[in-house]
């Protein structure tokens, strides 16, 4: 029987607080893998209860790089969220992708390279599967709200993750588009990943900002030219926020990879699992630390 679902959204630039909730408190919450982007923002809206973590923290003090990726997931499933939206502001890499469009993004190209991307890197070794990495349920769900809201979006697409925080040169901008990826980013990977690690669907929504640098008709990436973009996506975003509250019950998520999918990735074996490192990850893993070692 699938548990009680409860949302989550976390916010990326330009989005760090949403109006119109009500019953809200900033709750600080700790985590043995050290102190999340933020505080996070307990609410109601449409009597659903929901928690929003602003990524880069209020103000943007974080750069992607220095996410603290892992501490934000642990501290969302301490909260019992068991559906994540990741609102990520995300440049274009294709003509039809215009500033201010959204994109629902069904994969991931990871290039990140300074990130800690497991919970599982010491003693306790996972591997679970990520060919699916986003959340049918929450993309059907998204879709809708979008749908019912007249906003311009693409049903999937693909997002090349970058270190950062230097906008991409342009060898690195085309080598991307001869890839055929949609969207490039810096905050999804290792993001998606942990979520799946702690058995949270996952769902990313990219609110196309800028062209990069590959169009030879815009001017290449500023921060100036990202912000004014981003104020015009940000009512947008909160719109859909709501909507997809309202109705991501709806949207059946019974299949889902990320369900219970630790029970087929753990390897290590139980007589080599130390108290300590169990204890660690009793929120992440806690359902399936007891029990005994996969035969493959």
């Amino acid at each position: 029987m699938m548990k009680k679902r409860k949302l989550g959204i976390i916010g990326g630039s330009g989005l760090y607080k949403i109006e119109g909730f009500s019953k809200t408190k900033w709750k600080k919450v700790k985590t043995d893998w050290g102190k999340p982007s933020d505080e996070i923002l307990m609410a109601k809206y449409n009597d659903e209860e929901i928690c929003f973590l602003p990524r880069h923290a209020r103000g943007h003090k974080i750069n992607p790089t220095n996410i603290n990726f892992r501490a934000n997931i642990d501290a969302m499933k301490q909260l019992g969220v068991t559906d994540i939206i990741s609102v990520s502001a995300v440049g274009s890499l294709k003509e039809n992708l215009e500033p201010g469009k959204f994109v629902i993004v069904d994969q991931f190209i990871d290039r990140t390279f300074s990130r800690i991307k497991t919970f599982f890197d010491e003693e306790i070794v996972a591997h679970v599967s990520m060919a699916k990495p986003t959340s049918l349920s929450l993309s059907d769900c998204c879709e809708a709200s979008l749908k019912n809201l007249n906003i311009n979006y693409q049903r999937n697409g693909i997002y090349v993750v970058m270190e950062g925080p230097q906008f991409s040169t342009l060898a690195e901008s085309n080598l991307y588009r001869s890839w055929n990826a949609d969207v490039i980013g810096m905050t999804n990977m290792p993001e998606a990943k942990l979520a799946r690690e702690a058995e949270i669907r996952y769902c990313t929504i990219g609110m196309v900002t800028d062209y990069d640098c590959w169009h030879p008709d815009h001017d290449e990436v500023d921060v100036g030219m990202v912000i004014q973009t981003l104020k015009k996506n940000a009512s947008n975003a909160q719109n859909m926020i709501k909507q997809v509250i309202k109705t991501f019950k709806d949207f059946s998520a019974e299949s889902e990879p990320a369900n219970n999918c630790l029970d087929v990735a753990i390897i290590t074996d139980p007589k080599l699992r130390s108290k300590k490192t169990i204890k660690k990850l009793k929120h992440i893993a806690g359902r399936v630390l007891n029990l005994s070692l996969i035969h493959i």
